[in-house]
């Protein structure tokens, strides 16, 4: 199959994917909305015209043009106007009453208690908190499938190369022929031979010690490490890393026979991560790890799991202030951050690009596919748990706020105040969509103009 066929396929593959993760999504929130009742007029997939649409029952199922997102339409989302509410006309009163109007007119007489707002505050925080929950679910199904039946790539201990000699991160002479002929300064300058500060690069540690290409690190300072576990290579990394100066006991496996070596890492500038700009001074030894796809044991899910969860949520709380770099990619033509936020036009085109690679095997392109839709699960249970209006996480934060309202007046005595009105958040709600809206159309200009490629 030819490399343009395979991509389409791949972007097929991931739009196909995302169109059941986002219905799955919504599929939590109506189960249980009508499990407790609510009449749920509407459960669509996407955005936009409607493609293709069926009523069943009560409830009009359909896709949309734009498989950007997906709702279910729940009728009394919004509580009626508060006896007593001031009648003075302003701008936003205004515009909080036609909000309110509109949701009204959704209520038919017959739904009585059916309405959204009439339900318990615990029954609107499952309905509101199962939709991410199912994206949840999910992320954690695809992981494991990869981890334990497919496999995932993992940078294993067996060693890869083993430079001769010790360049700093970012060394000007990184690239020449043979960097290690070449004089350079401590900050990895190119310079005369013979000047203050000017020499030859020094032989790195793992040559001094004898290590070798096909070398397999079995343990290293006492501890023992498992080749092709996911966690082993950061092993490996943080033990070199943080013990600069000091001897560090290795054993190796060659050729089926087991050997024991002392190296002494040396202080070294290196980068702090892959992709990353920044640097940092750390032990060096001068090796690096051989990538492969392997199978993990299913009771390395948890931890693995839970490493890609803080990744997400790091990632994500770096957002904001990695989005003038973004702009700056988009439309001043600089490179585009690896580590940096990514649309679904973006993740759509890496898995497009995945699927014709001639070096990944079929195993591997099934791994990083599965792995692919597991992020963007976990990133969708993440984000839409946010306490913002309109996300779910807005709706289960007025929830709570109505219980802990509600407690604190019986405690002291007073009257219930009834149901927390949403609708007053609607400028925030109409605020907060525009500003995902802007980020959205920055992602995809940024996407298609200076992309992020697996290359």
């Amino acid at each position: 199959m030819s490399g343009i066929l395979l991509t389409v396929l791949g972007i097929v593959a991931f739009a196909v994917g995302l169109l059941f993760s986002i219905g799955f999504h919504e599929a939590g929130h109506f189960y249980w909305a009508r499990k407790f009742g609510m009449r749920v007029p509407q459960f669509m997939v996407g955005f936009g015209p409607t493609v293709l649409s069926r009523t069943r029952g009560e409830t009009e199922y359909g896709i949309k043009a734009v498989p950007l997102g997906g709702y279910i339409r729940i009728v009394g989302m919004i509580p009626p106007a508060e006896e007593g509410e001031s009648k003075r006309a302003t701008r936003m009163r205004s515009f909080i009453a036609e909000v309110r109007g509109q949701a009204q007119d959704d209520v038919l007489p017959t739904d009585a208690d059916r309405v959204f707002w009439k339900k318990p505050w615990w029954q609107r925080v499952i309905v509101m908190f199962a939709g991410p929950f199912h994206n949840l679910v999910l992320a954690v199904v695809f992981f494991a499938i990869v981890l334990t039946a497919v496999g995932t790539s993992v940078l294993s201990t067996q060693i890869r190369t083993v430079p001769a000699c010790v360049l700093p991160a970012g060394a000007a002479t990184a690239g020449a022929e043979d960097p290690c002929a070449v004089p350079i300064t401590a900050a990895g300058e190119e310079c005369t031979a013979g000047a203050e500060g000017c020499a030859l690069p020094q032989r790195s540690p793992a040559a001094e010690a004898g290590l070798r290409p096909g070398d397999t690190i079995v343990a290293i300072g006492g501890t023992p490490v498992e080749p092709t576990d996911y966690s082993s290579w950061t092993t490996v990394q943080d033990a070199i890393r943080s013990s600069p100066g000091e001897p560090l006991d290795l054993v190796i496996e060659r050729d089926g026979e087991r050997r024991e070596l002392t190296v002494t890492p040396i202080a070294n500038t290196v980068y702090t991560e892959a992709g990353s700009d920044e640097t940092t001074t750390a032990g060096y030894l001068g090796i690096s790890p051989l990538g492969t796809l392997a199978r993990q044991d299913v009771a390395d899910v948890p931890g693995y799991f839970g490493m890609i969860v803080t990744n997400s949520v790091q990632r994500l709380v770096e957002i904001p202030e990695k989005i003038p770099q973004l702009f700056r990619a988009a439309f001043l033509g600089e490179e585009r951050d690896v580590n940096g936020p990514i649309g679904v036009v973006g993740v759509g085109r890496i898995s497009g690009e995945a699927f014709a690679l001639e070096q990944l095997s079929g195993m591997e392109k099934l791994s990083f596919f599965l792995s692919l839709l597991a992020s963007v699960n976990l990133v969708l249970f993440l984000f839409n748990l946010l306490p913002i209006y309109p996300l779910d996480g807005g709706h289960i934060a007025g929830a709570l706020y109505e219980k802990a309202r509600a407690t604190v007046a019986r405690l002291r005595g007073r009257p219930d105040p009834g149901p927390f009105d949403i609708a007053r958040l609607m400028p925030v709600a109409y605020a907060v969509a525009g500003l995902f809206l802007a980020l959205s159309l920055l992602l995809v200009v940024a996407d298609l103009v200076n992309p992020i490629t697996l290359g």
